[in-house]
C-alpha cells in the first residue's frame, strides 16, 4: 500500500513539472517569433492588395536643381531684377555672397523656389542674359526612394506595436530588458527615416538654383574701337609710363648713389695705377 502511494505521488510531480516546462517553452518560442517579425512586415507593406491587379499611381517626386553663370554690365542692377522675380514667384534667397577679385566683382546667390515656379524663373533668366557661361539643370527622380521609406516606416510602426504588446505579456526581467532594447532601436530607426523623408519633401517642394553673375572691373572692360579714344588712351599711357619711370628712380635712389660712389672709387684707383 505504501509503495503504491509513493508511486502515485511521483507520477503527479512528474506531470506537473512537464506542464510547467511546456508553458515556459511556449513563451520562449513566442518571444523568438516576435523578434523576427520585421522582415515579414516590410514585405507585407510592399505587397499589392489582393483582388487589385493594377498598381495605384504614385505621385512623381522630382528634385530640381539649376546652375547658371553669366556676365552682366552691373551686378547691382542684375541683383535687383533677379530679386524682384524671386519675390514674384514666392521664393527666397537662402545664401547671398559678394566678393571682388582683381578683375571682377562677383556675386553668388542660392535661391529656393517652389517647384512649380522653377521653370518660369529659369526662363526669365534666359531672356535677360545674352550669353550664359554655364547652364545646367539636374532633375532627380526620388519617387522610388520616397515609396520605399514610407513602406518601411509603416512596417516599423507595426513592429513597434507588436513589441509593445509583447512587453505587456513579458514574465521575466530578462525578456523585458531585451524587448525594451528592441523598441528603442526601432524608434531610433523610425526617427532616422522620418528625417530622411522630411529632407526629401523639402527638396521636392522647393527647387534649388545656384546663380553666379559677375561684372568686369573698369580697367579690364573691352576698350572702345574709335581712333580718337585709342589715341587719347595712348597719350595717357605715355604720361603714366613717364611717371612710373621717375617713381621707380625715387624708389632705387640709394642704389644709384652707391653705384656712383663705387664708380668714382674704381676710376681713382685706375688713375693712380697709371700715374705710378
Amino acid at each position: 500500500m505504501k509503495n503504491t502511494t509513493f508511486l502515485l505521488s511521483l507520477l503527479v510531480i512528474f506531470l506537473s513539472c512537464s506542464g510547467n516546462s511546456d508553458y515556459k517553452l511556449s513563451n520562449e518560442s513566442e518571444v523568438s517569433r516576435e523578434y523576427t517579425m520585421e522582415e515579414m512586415l516590410i514585405e507585407s507593406a510592399n505587397e499589392k492588395p489582393s483582388g487589385n491587379d493594377e498598381e495605384p499611381l504614385q505621385e512623381q517626386r522630382i528634385i530640381k536643381t539649376g546652375f547658371f553663370t553669366f556676365e552682366t554690365e552691373s551686378v547691382d542692377k542684375s541683383y535687383q531684377k533677379i530679386n524682384s522675380w524671386i519675390k514674384a514667384h514666392k521664393g527666397f534667397i537662402q545664401n547671398d555672397r559678394t566678393n571682388k577679385d582683381y578683375d571682377r566683382i562677383h556675386r553668388s546667390l542660392l535661391i529656393r523656389i517652389p517647384s512649380n515656379s522653377f521653370q518660369p524663373l529659369v526662363d526669365s533668366i534666359y531672356k535677360s542674359v545674352k550669353l550664359l557661361d554655364r547652364k545646367e539643370v539636374i532633375l532627380k527622380d526620388v519617387t522610388e526612394e520616397f515609396v520605399d521609406i514610407e513602406a518601411r516606416l509603416k512596417a516599423k510602426r507595426k513592429l513597434e506595436e507588436r513589441y509593445l504588446q509583447l512587453l505587456a505579456k513579458a514574465n521575466t526581467v530578462k525578456d523585458m530588458l531585451e524587448i525594451e532594447r528592441q523598441i528603442a532601436q526601432i524608434r531610433e530607426e523610425i526617427e532616422a527615416k522620418q528625417g530622411r523623408l522630411k529632407y526629401l519633401q523639402n527638396k521636392v517642394s522647393l527647387s534649388t538654383i545656384h546663380l553666379d553673375f559677375y561684372e568686369m572691373t573698369e580697367t579690364l572692360k573691352s576698350p572702345s574701337k574709335t581712333y580718337g579714344s585709342r589715341l587719347w588712351r595712348a597719350v595717357k599711357g605715355g604720361f603714366e609710363g613717364i611717371g612710373n619711370f621717375f617713381i621707380g628712380i625715387v624708389y632705387v635712389w640709394p642704389f644709384i648713389i652707391i653705384g656712383v660712389l663705387v664708380g668714382l672709387f674704381i676710376r681713382n684707383r685706375i688713375r693712380k695705377r697709371k700715374s705710378n
